[in-house]
């Protein structure tokens, strides 16, 4: 079977901190306040830009974290991008950083001079833990006044969230008091959530679990092929497919992976989640649960063992910051 090999990107986005104001229970990237305050520098960003550009690839969004807690370091991401040729698709937010619609509009308008023209505002119950929703409101109508389009994210909990008071947050078991018990399991249908990350540890008392017996039955890992969404962060790493927590470096991006460098990842790609499970069990003594909510749960769980319990140091398992807090809620 020929090695992994990622050398054309579809679409995806440039991760520049990940440290943010939220504590996402859905969050794929373990994002928190915990998080190492780090934002990406001048050089990872050019690097990232030309090796996306070499795949065939000319727009990204900016994404996090909350790409808008260092406005200057966007402005400077932002001029990268301009002077490369690289298009901005939209920057993400979670809009905590607002705090008057007139000091908002020209921190906009002075992103419109730099290029970025579109918001992608976040807007759900997740958000609404941590954020009140004036503050996406606030947003919203600011992106009029400053000419920026705003793409709110999803409008259908609009409704939902706005008919709570605004001013204050409200947890997931409001919502479920408000809207009943079955609030939360529906969210996937309404939403895009990619049941990994920070996701599998919210839902897995919500959806119905699977023994590892029948888990370890799925095919190798060929999402990690998949570029339709990927991602290259601050570090310098490139996620394979949607699988956060797992690195590989972004000037590696283009050749066939060497499976001496690569030997997690090339497992779960050539043989799969059982050929690992079987890996943490003969290496390191891992002893799985009985039940998950599926193969990337599983895999979570083994990663978080193999960082945090026998201290594996891996380029493949990146960032540390992922392992320390994708299962942490506040």
């Amino acid at each position: 079977m020929k090695n992994l090999t990622i050398n054309h990107l579809l679409s995806g986005g440039l991760i520049t901190n990940y440290y943010c104001t939220s504590q996402c229970g859905h969050c794929l990237y373990g994002c928190s306040p915990a998080r190492e305050k780090d934002y990406i520098d001048t050089k990872t960003t050019e690097d990232a830009i030309q090796k996306v550009l070499s795949l065939g690839c000319d727009a990204l969004h900016i994404g996090g974290g909350e790409p808008m807690l260092d406005i200057p370091g966007l402005l400077e991401v932002a001029d990268k991008f301009r002077d490369s040729g690289m298009r901005i698709h939209y920057v993400e937010t979670n809009s905590s950083w607002f705090t008057d619609k007139n000091k908002t509009v020209q921190t906009l308008k002075q992103l419109k001079e730099h290029g970025i023209s579109q918001l992608l505002i976040s807007m759900s119950p997740f958000h609404n833990e941590h954020i009140p929703f004036h503050k996406p409101k606030g947003v919203v109508d600011a992106c009029k006044k400053a000419g920026v389009q705003a793409l709110p994210w999803i409008m259908d909990f609009y409704s939902d969230i706005n008919a709570f008071d605004t001013d204050t947050t409200h947890s997931l078991s409001e919502y479920e008091q408000k809207y009943g018990d079955h609030y939360l399991q529906d969210i996937p249908m309404r939403y895009w959530t990619h049941i990994g990350g920070r996701a599998v540890y919210t839902f897995k008392d919500i959806f119905p679990l699977q023994s590892v017996k029948d888990i370890v039955k799925a095919p190798p890992c060929k999402e990690l092929e998949d570029t339709s969404h990927f991602h290259v962060d601050l570090y310098g790493n490139y996620v394979p497919g949607l699988c956060s927590g797992l690195a590989i470096k972004t000037e590696d991006l283009g050749e066939p992976l060497k499976e001496d460098d690569y030997p997690i990842i090339s497992m779960l790609y050539k043989k799969g989640i059982k050929r690992f499970l079987e890996y943490a069990k003969e290496e390191f003594g891992f002893v799985p649960k009985d039940e998950y909510l599926n193969k990337c749960h599983l895999c979570n769980d083994i990663r978080l063992f193999l960082n945090r319990e026998k201290k594996v140091n891996s380029h493949e398992l990146q960032p540390d910051g992922y392992y320390d807090q994708v299962d942490q809620f506040k």
